[in-house]
């Protein structure tokens, strides 16, 4: 989510009429912006209605319940092993997916739309709560993309041999059809329109709360394609088992759970290195990270510089508009100074409205233009609040190796003292440690 989430979310509620619940029957929904109320209610609307149609014209059978069965027994032991590992704050993934995919290949609609609200009641019960609309919301979502992607698998494929009140335990391999050419390319395309759907769902209703955002960026970047892949490919690798029989799922099933774990401790990794507020390193990580690459260039003898940014009258901000303003301000210029630099510098939140960067490869002249573009960028950002842009500038310290310091705790004092003196120079301006003045080394200001 972008920066100005928080404050539209407290405009969109400052202005919506016609809601005033005791506290003890408030619904979270409800304090969400109107767009937002709708297009859930919609959703959960047509997943009922999906859901409803498909129960009254679905037949029992022994076969499908059984299969359906196993694979939700599949469900549950990954949701329980990732109840055990524990479960990241925010947007976080898992490969529930595996399961919900051989479900919408080899059974009715009817299954896809039941199997993500029974494993979604478990994780709510068993990993995390948090707000029950998003779980509900989350849930229809998958499932109205499991059904219609289940219903495309069988208007490609209408000589499909579903519905047999067959067995599994008797007959193994009775979707072993699914292996042919014809049936596989099917699957791998009804298999991707379920990942678009249902990122496409979720997307836009990321989209409706922060309408300033991109939904372009909300639907697609390079990690999340390659997770979406790795679901998909799971998806179909258990499906195809489950087609030479059900009773390959116990050979499936430990696989998938490591891989799931391993995902979500990944994340746990990230979240633990990551500040909360900016998205960027926490001052500890930040650090760490920082010691390790003025080590490297130091043996190395390469070039190195550190920037210490200060948000010039923080305090002003959050007086003023308040702390979740504040927030969004530091999140703004967080993602400000990432575009600015290079994915291998190192961007960190020193504490408060301070941030420091760690520039590997570059000189004292080049780091002193790289702080100069990061702080006419962040002059010209603004956040929305109460119906107003709010913008910040910014004042930066800048110290390289060798020159101001030879360890990372003399470069950071380096860089602090001409922070400091570009605070008492008038601010939103660039110092280099060891000028007497803020001419720029490089030949401009």
């Amino acid at each position: 989510m972008s920066a100005v989430r928080d404050t539209t979310k407290e405009r969109q509620r400052s202005n919506r009429r016609g809601f005033s619940w005791p506290w003890s029957w408030r619904v979270p929904l409800f304090d969400e912006p109107r767009p937002l109320i709708g297009y859930v209610t919609g959703v959960l609307a047509c997943y009922v209605a999906f859901t409803g149609w498909e129960a009254a014209h679905t037949p029992l059978i022994a076969g499908d319940f059984s299969l359906f069965t196993a694979l939700l027994c599949c469900g549950a032991v990954c949701v329980e092993a990732s109840g055990r590992l524990g479960q990241p704050t925010g947007v976080w993934r898992d490969l529930l997916s595996a399961w919900w995919l051989p479900v919408a290949l080899l059974l009715p609609p009817l299954y896809a739309l039941a199997a993500p609200s029974a494993l979604g009641l478990l994780s709510y019960l068993r990993v995390g709560r948090g707000a029950v609309y998003r779980r509900v919301f989350s849930s229809a979502a998958l499932g109205l993309s499991g059904a219609l992607a289940s219903a495309l698998f069988r208007w490609l494929l209408p000589a499909a041999p579903h519905g047999q009140d067959v067995s599994w335990l008797t007959y193994p391999g009775a979707n072993a059809w699914l292996l042919r050419p014809q049936p596989a390319a099917a699957a791998i395309v009804c298999a991707i329109v379920f990942g678009l759907l249902n990122a496409g769902l979720v997307a836009v209703a990321a989209w409706l709360v922060d309408p300033e955002a991109r939904l372009t960026d909300m639907l697609w970047d390079n990690e999340r394609m390659m997770l979406d892949l790795t679901e998909t490919c799971v998806g179909i690798l258990v499906a195809i088992a489950c087609a030479l029989s059900t009773l390959l799922l116990v050979v499936a099933l430990p696989p998938v759970v490591l891989l799931q774990r391993s995902l979500l401790h990944s994340q746990l990794t990230t979240q633990a290195r990551t500040d909360p507020k900016t998205g960027v390193l926490n001052a500890g990580a930040w650090q760490g990270e920082a010691t390790l690459a003025v080590d490297r260039a130091r043996r190395r003898h390469e070039c190195l510089a550190v920037l210490l940014a200060d948000v010039d009258y923080f305090k002003r901000v959050n007086d003023t508009y308040g702390h979740l303003t504040g927030d969004a301000v530091l999140r703004t210029l967080a993602a400000e100074m990432r575009q600015q630099v290079r994915e291998t510098d190192l961007v960190g939140r020193f504490g408060g409205e301070e941030f420091a960067i760690v520039l590997d490869g570059t000189t004292a002249a080049e780091a002193f233009l790289v702080a100069e573009r990061i702080r006419r960028g962040v002059g010209v950002v603004r956040v929305l609040a109460r119906d107003m842009a709010v913008g910040v500038t910014v004042s930066i310290g800048v110290a390289a190796l060798g020159n101001h310091g030879l360890d990372l705790g003399e470069l950071l004092e380096s860089a602090d003292q001409a922070l400091y003196r570009a605070k008492r120079a008038g601010r939103d301006r660039v110092c280099l440690a060891g000028q007497a003045d803020e001419t720029d080394p490089a030949g401009g200001r």
